[in-house]
């Protein structure tokens, strides 16, 4: 009872530090980059300059997107380490995936 108790308590601490983490996704060379929060929420887009021309606006809306998808799984395998690095060998659940 004790270890699930602390495997609680590790798990809160590491929810609460996944909330200060950022990851950042770049596309296009450079071009567009994006920063997410622990939650996948952006907080931030930069677009080189010489991208911002009328004639490259879709280009430069899918390379927000993909950058967008370069931040998420970098962030994604963050929480994924984290994780591991609190439940150790504790085999879970087929399907189950945490931070719940």
């Amino acid at each position: 009872m004790g270890q699930i108790k602390d495997m609680q308590n590790k798990m809160q601490d590491m929810q609460n530090e996944i909330q200060n983490v950022s990851a950042e996704g770049k596309a296009g060379g450079d071009a567009v980059t994006v920063t997410l929060n622990g939650k996948g929420k952006i907080t931030k887009v930069n677009i080189q300059p010489d991208m911002l021309n009328k004639d490259e606006a879709e280009v430069v809306e899918d390379l927000i997107i993909a950058a967008h998808n370069n931040a998420k799984d970098k962030l994604e395998e963050m929480i994924e380490q984290k994780t591991k690095n609190i439940i150790g060998d504790i085999q879970l659940p087929p399907g189950l995936k945490l931070p719940f």
